[in-house]
C-alpha cells in the first residue's frame, strides 16, 4: 500500500501589526482540511500606550484592541477598532488590524472589506494589500488575489509573507514553477517562518522530485521541530522508500508534535503492518480511527476502521 502525502488546503496568510518586533508563528490546525497561517507581528507606526478616560481619541481604542489582541481578547478588540474607525475613518491602522481580528474570527468578506479600507486610506500600506491579497485567495477569488498580491509587492518586493500567498496563490494553480520560486522568496525575507519550506516540499513531490522535498521539510521542522505535517510527509518518503525505522521515527515525531493529527497514527499503522507488528498496527489504527470521527472525517474513519480490520485477520493468522 503506498501513502498518499498529505496537503493542506490553500488558505490566505495572516499579518498583525502589533507593538513588537517581527516575528511569524504557526497556527494549530484544527482539521486535515486547514492549513497553516503566519502571523507577522511588526510595528507599523510607534503608537502611545492608550489613555483611559471619557474623552479617548480613535488612536486610544486603536491601542486598547492592541492590548486586548495580546491578551487574547478579540472579540474585544474588534469592538474597540471598531469604535476607532468610527472616530477617525482615515486611520488605516484601525482598518487594518479589525481586518485582521475579524479573520482571526473567521469573518472573511467583513476581514476583507476592511483590508481594502485600510489600502484606500493608505494606497501604499504594502501589508494591507498582502491580507487583502490573502483573504481573497482564501474565498476562491484568484484573479483579484493576484493583482492584489502584485500590488503588495510591487510596494515591498521584501514582504516575506506576500511572497508566500502569492506561491499559495500559484500552488493553488498548479503553476509549480512559479510557486517555488515565491516560496524561495519567503523562506529568504521570512527565515523564521517554516510554512514556506513546507509547501516548498509540497511542490516538489508534485514534480517527483523527492530528495528536494526532503530537505525542504526538514528545513521546515528545524525552523519549527513541532511542524506535524511536514513530520509526516518526511515519514510518507521513508515508508515509500521502504525505510521504516526512518519513518516510524518521524511519524512518532509528528503524533508528539500534535497528539490529535490522525495521520500520524495511520501512517504508524502502515509502518507496522510492513513490520508484521500486528498489534502494534491494530493499537494505532484504532486510534487514528477514533480521531477521524471525532474530527467529522468519515472517509478516513471507514479507510482506518478498513485496515484495522485488516490488521486483525493478519494477527488471528499467526495465532
Amino acid at each position: 500500500m503506498k501513502l498518499s502525502f498529505y496537503k493542506y488546503r490553500i488558505a490566505g496568510v495572516v499579518s498583525l501589526i502589533l507593538l513588537g518586533s517581527g516575528i511569524f508563528t504557526p497556527s494549530s490546525p484544527a482539521s486535515p482540511q486547514k492549513t497553516r497561517l503566519i502571523a507577522s507581528l511588526q510595528l507599523a507606526t510607534p503608537l502611545k500606550l492608550a489613555q483611559y478616560n471619557n474623552n479617548q481619541t480613535a488612536t486610544d481604542w486603536l491601542n486598547q484592541g492592541l492590548q486586548a489582541i495580546n491578551v487574547g481578547r478579540v472579540e474585544d478588540a474588534i469592538a474597540y477598532f471598531q469604535q476607532a474607525t468610527k472616530l477617525d475613518g482615515n486611520l488605516a491602522p484601525a482598518h487594518y488590524n479589525l481586518g485582521l481580528a475579524l479573520r482571526q474570527v473567521g469573518q472573511l468578506q467583513p476581514a476583507a472589506d476592511a483590508f481594502y479600507r485600510a489600502t484606500l486610506v493608505d494606497p501604499k500600506f504594502a501589508p494591507a494589500f498582502a491580507n487583502l491579497g490573502g483573504a481573497l485567495l482564501e474565498g476562491n477569488n484568484l484573479q483579484q488575489a493576484n493583482d492584489y498580491l502584485q500590488r503588495a509587492l510591487q510596494l515591498d518586493p521584501k514582504l516575506g509573507f506576500a511572497h508566500y500567498n502569492f506561491g499559495l496563490l500559484r500552488e493553488q494553480q498548479r503553476d509549480c514553477s512559479q510557486a517555488i520560486a515565491s516560496f524561495k522568496k519567503a523562506m529568504e525575507y521570512s527565515q523564521n517562518a517554516p510554512e514556506p519550506a513546507y509547501h516548498l516540499g509540497i511542490c516538489y513531490l508534485q514534480q517527483n522530485k523527492v530528495d528536494q522535498a526532503k530537505d525542504a521539510f526538514r528545513k521546515a521542522v528545524k525552523i519549527n521541530p513541532k511542524y506535524s505535517e511536514a513530520h509526516y510527509n518526511l515519514g510518507t518518503i521513508w515508508y515509500n522508500q521502504n525505510k521504516s525505522k526512518e519513518a516510524l521515527e518521524a511519524f512518532r515525531k509528528s503524533a508528539e508534535a500534535n497528539s490529535n493529527y490522525p495521520n500520524a497514527y495511520y501512517g504508524a499503522g502502515l509502518v507496522f503492518m510492513q513490520l508484521r507488528q500486528y498489534p502494534e498496527a491494530a493499537q494505532v489504527l484504532q486510534y487514528a480511527r477514533d480521531l477521524y470521527n471525532a474530527q467529522n472525517n468519515t472517509l478516513w474513519a471507514r479507510n482506518a476502521e478498513q485496515l484495522l480490520q485488516q490488521v486483525q485477520n493478519l494477527n488471528s493468522q499467526l495465532r
